[in-house]
């Protein structure tokens, strides 16, 4: 029996890492590299993925071996919010569930049976105590991560191995930038990162600006994806204040607060669904 590996290829030099340990382990015969596209059908550059992550996805799957398979829904995050009427944010992340996880659940089902199959995520050590949730949630499908597994590399180490191989990395992660998801922003991102790119890619910030405001009035509400904390009591914090704030009183902003992202990773959102 043949057994199939299935990577969820974000784009990330995690992914990456990832596949390179099980083509190593295993094989690249029966290896598929799963690369969940959220841009959509839009071609404003500055909305789903950082354009450079679509050179890297193509020579990341050529450097590793084995078939990629690129999944389209068709919508970008902000058609997400609109269909959804809710606007992600760190504790509730649709774009993740209809634009990766679903497409690639789809995918599983009716390509891989879950007893000749292994599915890989790309978390690493410092993130283990995600992984009982991501066992749980892949089931019946057997998941594993194992960059969770020593020995224990981290980050800038994968990404100076995969320079050796003379493979080069998302430029995002160049800019400063902690991860390779969403051309650089994200619902679960922080004030931080949202400064980092303000400073770094003023017209994308634009975009998200312009796109958030237009969820938030589709939607009617005081809702945005950042919130603070005034006097005890949490608070909507739109981009467009934040901006203000960067550019009037860029010392308020804590720049380490840049939130956590990983689309592959969360709590399943199966229950949410409409």
């Amino acid at each position: 029996m043949a057994i199939k590996h299935v990577v969820m290829f974000s784009g990330g030099i995690g992914s990456w890492a990832t596949a390179k340990i099980v083509a190593r382990r295993e094989t690249t015969e029966n290896l598929y590299l799963v690369f969940s596209d959220v841009k959509g059908f839009t071609d404003n550059p500055h909305i789903g993925e950082d354009e450079d992550t679509y050179r890297f996805v193509e020579e990341a799957a050529a450097n590793i071996g084995g078939k990629l398979v690129i999944l389209r829904d068709g919508r970008d995050i902000w058609q997400v919010f609109k269909d959804r009427n809710f606007l992600g944010n760190s504790r509730l992340a649709h774009c993740s569930f209809e634009l990766k996880q679903k497409p690639a659940r789809k995918w599983l089902e009716e390509n891989c049976n879950p007893e000749e199959t292994v599915v890989y995520v790309g978390i690493d050590w410092t993130e283990t105590h995600r992984l009982p949730a991501i066992v749980k949630n892949y089931k019946p499908w057997v998941a594993k991560a194992p960059l969770t597994e020593p020995p224990y590399i981290d980050k800038e180490q994968w990404i100076e191995l995969a320079n050796k191989e003379g493979l080069k990395t998302p430029r995002l992660y160049d800019l400063g930038f902690s991860h390779n998801n969403c051309g650089g922003g994200c619902v679960r991102a922080g004030q931080g990162q949202f400064k980092k790119l303000y400073e770094i890619m003023p017209e994308r910030f634009k975009v998200w600006e312009e796109k958030e405001q237009e969820v938030r009035e589709h939607i009617g509400k005081d809702v945005s994806i950042l919130t603070e904390m005034v006097k005890g009591e949490k608070r909507p914090l739109p981009l467009s204040e934040l901006r203000r704030r960067i550019e009037d009183q860029p010392a308020v902003i804590d720049e380490y607060d840049i939130g956590g992202c990983g689309c592959f990773f969360e709590e399943d959102e199966r229950k949410n669904e409409s």
